[in-house]
């Protein structure tokens, strides 16, 4: 645990392997689909299409979004919090109002 602890409060996270392999796989999805939207852009496509797949993109990125808020608070920010560094409460506070824009 202190290992975390560490890794937080220098503004990094050594992920497990389980959760590297499923945040890079989400990553690997959306970039496909992303690249998937440029070209039915470059072969003009039908735009309610292309809205269409653009849209999953942000449903996918917000998935990506909710799964690493999800880790970091069960880590970094439990941890943070035990060890008495209750400014990660403001950090998280302003990092939830940027996501909800």
């Amino acid at each position: 645990m202190a290992e975390n602890m560490d890794c937080c409060a220098h503004r990094t996270k050594e992920h497990t392997p389980e959760e590297y392999r499923s945040l890079i796989h989400r990553l690997n999805r959306i970039e496909g689909q992303v690249r998937g939207i440029r070209g039915m852009v470059e072969k003009g496509a039908y735009c309610p299409e292309i809205l269409v797949q653009s849209a999953a993109v942000t449903a996918a990125m917000n998935a990506f979004s909710r799964e690493l808020l999800s880790d970091h608070i069960r880590t970094c920010v439990v941890e943070d919090i035990r060890a008495g560094r209750d400014e990660t409460i403001d950090e998280l506070l302003r990092t939830l109002q940027k996501l909800m824009r």
